[in-house]
C-alpha cells in the first residue's frame, strides 16, 4: 500500500508542477515515472494491468467516435503508407549512421536496422487521442485523418507482432464474425441501461470482455478488439454519453499509463545520447514528412500543420515491436531502454509543441505559400455561406425548430450547420439546407465565410461551453450582424447577455421558434435583448 500512495502522490505532486507551468500534466506524469525509479520505488502490483486497462478504454472511446469513413480517404491511407515507407528508411539509416561513428554497438545488418525504423515509425494513439481530446478536436477534420492515420498504423503494429509471435492466431479467430451479431444485442441492452455508474460499468465490460479478452483468446492484440468493439458502437444514439461516463475513468488509468513509460528506462549516458539523436533526427522529419504528404494529398497549410503537430512522437507500440525483438535474439537488451527513453522525450516534445499549436500554425500560414482551393480536398475547402440571411449553429431540435420558423414565417434565407455526419444526411434528404462542420473546432472557423447577406447567427448547440466558443470566434472574426443563443440556465443566460448577444432564450422556457422571433427583432441594444426577461427558469 505504501508504494501505491507514494506513486499517485508523486504524480499528483508532478502533474499540478506541469499544469501550474502550462504544459500537459501527462509531462508531470512522465517526469513522476523517472522520479520514482531513481528514488528506487518500485511499480507496485497492478500498475502495469492498470495502465493497460487504461489504452484499452482510450481505444474503446476512439473507436465510439471515429467515423469509418475516415479510413477510406486517400490522405489517411495514402499518407499512412508513403509515412511508414520514409520513416523506415530515414529511422534504419540514422541507426546505421550512429552505429558507424561508434555511439552504438549494432549485431545484425539491414534487417535489423530496418526492424528498429519500422518501431520508430508510429506515432503515440495514447499521446494523440489525449491531446486531441484536451481540445475537443478530436471530431475535427484535421483530427478524424490523425486517428486514421494512428488506426492504420496499429494495425501494422498488430500485424507484426502477431506474425513475430510464438504462436500464430488461433484458427477460432475466424469467430470474432460473431461479434457483429453479440453488438446488436449488447446495443440493445445499452437501450435500457441507466446512467451513472451502471453506464460506466456497461462500457468497461463491453470493452474488456467481448473486446479485449475476445481478440487475445485467439492470439491477436486485445487492443485491436477494443478499438473493435468501439467502432460497432459509434451509429448508437448513446454513443457520444457512453463516451463521457468513460472519460473519468479512462484518464484516471492513463496516469498509471506515462508513469509505467518513465518506469521502464535505467539509461546510460550512451542510451541517453542514442535517444537524444533519434529525436533530433526523426521528430523534425516526422512532421515534416506529414506536412509535406497531406499537402500531397489535398489538405491545407493549416490541416496539414495540425495533423503532423499532432502525430509527430514516437509509440507505445515501438515499445512492444522492441520487446519481441529482443525476445526473439534480433536486438540486445539495452534497445529496450534506448526506445524507453525516445519514446518519453518524444512525448514530452509533442506535447509542448501541441500545447502551442495556434500558435505554431499561424507563423507557419503565415509564410508558407497559399493553397490552390480547386487542388484541395472538398471536406478541406472554405465553407461558404452563400446568400443565406441567417446561420444556425447545432441542428438539433432547437436549431431546425429556429430553421423552420425562420423560413416558413419570417421568409429568410436560412443555412444550417452541425457536425453530425448522419443528421446532416437525414436533413439534406428532406431539403433543408445544411453543410456539416464542428463549431468547436478552430480550423473550422478558419473556413467559415460568413459575410454577404448573412446578418444573423443562431447558437443553437446543446452545451454552453460550444456556443461560448462560437461566440468567441464570431467576435474574434469581427461578425458585426445579431446574435441569438439557447441557454439552459439563468447563468448562463447572465454571462452570453453581459457578453453582448443580442437576444438569449431559455431552453425551457422558450423553443426553438421563440429564439427565431428573437433574433428577427431588432435589437433594442448592445448587451440587453428584448427577450432578456425570457431568461429565467
Amino acid at each position: 500500500m505504501q508504494d501505491i500512495i507514494v506513486t499517485i502522490a508523486v504524480a499528483l505532486v508532478l502533474g499540478m508542477l506541469a499544469y501550474e507551468l502550462r504544459i500537459p500534466p501527462l509531462v508531470g506524469f512522465l517526469g513522476a515515472g523517472f522520479l520514482l525509479h531513481v528514488l528506487g520505488v518500485p511499480a507496485f502490483e497492478g500498475l502495469e494491468q492498470v495502465s493497460d486497462l487504461g489504452v484499452v478504454l482510450l481505444l474503446f472511446t476512439i473507436g465510439l467516435k471515429f467515423d469509418l469513413r475516415s479510413l477510406l480517404q486517400p490522405e489517411a491511407y495514402g499518407t499512412a503508407a508513403l509515412h511508414m515507407l520514409t520513416s523506415v528508411l530515414v529511422g534504419a539509416g540514422t541507426i546505421g549512421l550512429s552505429a558507424v561513428i561508434g555511439i552504438v554497438t549494432l549485431d545484425g545488418g539491414l534487417g535489423t536496422m530496418g526492424l528498429l525504423g519500422f518501431a520508430l515509425s508510429f506515432s503515440s494513439t495514447v499521446l494523440v487521442v489525449k491531446v486531441l481530446e484536451e481540445r475537443s478536436d478530436d471530431g475535427s477534420y484535421y483530427g478524424q485523418i490523425a486517428i486514421a492515420i494512428l488506426v492504420f498504423q496499429d494495425l501494422a503494429a498488430v500485424a507484426f507482432i502477431t506474425v513475430a509471435g510464438e504462436e500464430p492466431p488461433s484458427l477460432w479467430a475466424f469467430a470474432l464474425v460473431l461479434l457483429i451479431p453479440a453488438a446488436w444485442v449488447l446495443r440493445r441492452i445499452l437501450d435500457r441501461v441507466g446512467r451513472g455508474e451502471l453506464l460506466v460499468l456497461f462500457g468497461v465490460v463491453t470493452a474488456m470482455g467481448p473486446g479485449y479478452v475476445a481478440f487475445e483468446s485467439v492470439g491477436i492484440h486485445g487492443d485491436l478488439g477494443a478499438l473493435a468493439m468501439g467502432l460497432l458502437f459509434a451509429t448508437h444514439p448513446r454513443s457520444n454519453e457512453l463516451s463521457k461516463s468513460l472519460f473519468s475513468v479512462k484518464e484516471l488509468f492513463l496516469v498509471a499509463f506515462f508513469v509505467v513509460i518513465g518506469l521502464q528506462a535505467v539509461p546510460t549516458w550512451t542510451d541517453l545520447a542514442l535517444a537524444l539523436i533519434l529525436c533530433v533526427v526523426l521528430i523534425p522529419f516526422n512532421f515534416l514528412s506529414f506536412y509535406l504528404l497531406g499537402r500531397l494529398f489535398g489538405l491545407r497549410n493549416r490541416t496539414s500543420i495540425r495533423t503532423s503537430l499532432a502525430l509527430s512522437n514516437f509509440s507505445e507500440f515501438a515499445l512492444i515491436v522492441v520487446a519481441v525483438g529482443v525476445g526473439n535474439g534480433v536486438f540486445a537488451h539495452n534497445w529496450l531502454t534506448v526506445t524507453a527513453l525516445a519514446v518519453a522525450i518524444s512525448m514530452i516534445i509533442s506535447s509542448l509543441a501541441n500545447a502551442y499549436s495556434l500558435q505554431v500554425v499561424a507563423r507557419l500560414d503565415e509564410i508558407l505559400p497559399e493553397e490552390n482551393e480547386a487542388r484541395l480536398r472538398p471536406t478541406d475547402r472554405p465553407i461558404d455561406t452563400g446568400a443565406a440571411e441567417v446561420v444556425v449553429l447545432g441542428m438539433g431540435r432547437i436549431g431546425r425548430g429556429a430553421y423552420e420558423r425562420l423560413v416558413n414565417r419570417g421568409g429568410l434565407s436560412v443555412i444550417g450547420i452541425d457536425n453530425d455526419h448522419l443528421l446532416v444526411g437525414e436533413l439534406k434528404r428532406e431539403k433543408f439546407n445544411v453543410l456539416e462542420g464542428d463549431a468547436t473546432d478552430h480550423e473550422f472557423w478558419h473556413r467559415l465565410v460568413v459575410g454577404g447577406t448573412a446578418r444573423t447567427v443562431i447558437l443553437a448547440m446543446a452545451i454552453h461551453d460550444s456556443n461560448t466558443f462560437a461566440l468567441d470566434q464570431l467576435r474574434i472574426a469581427g461578425f458585426d450582424g445579431t446574435i441569438a443563443a439557447v441557454v439552459q440556465r439563468q447563468d448562463q443566460a447572465s454571462h452570453f447577455t453581459d457578453a453582448g448577444v443580442h437576444s438569449v432564450v431559455n431552453i425551457y422556457g422558450g423553443s426553438g421558434a421563440a429564439v427565431a422571433d428573437a433574433a428577427m427583432r431588432p435589437p433594442t441594444g448592445r448587451g440587453h435583448g428584448s427577450d432578456a426577461d425570457h431568461t429565467g427558469g
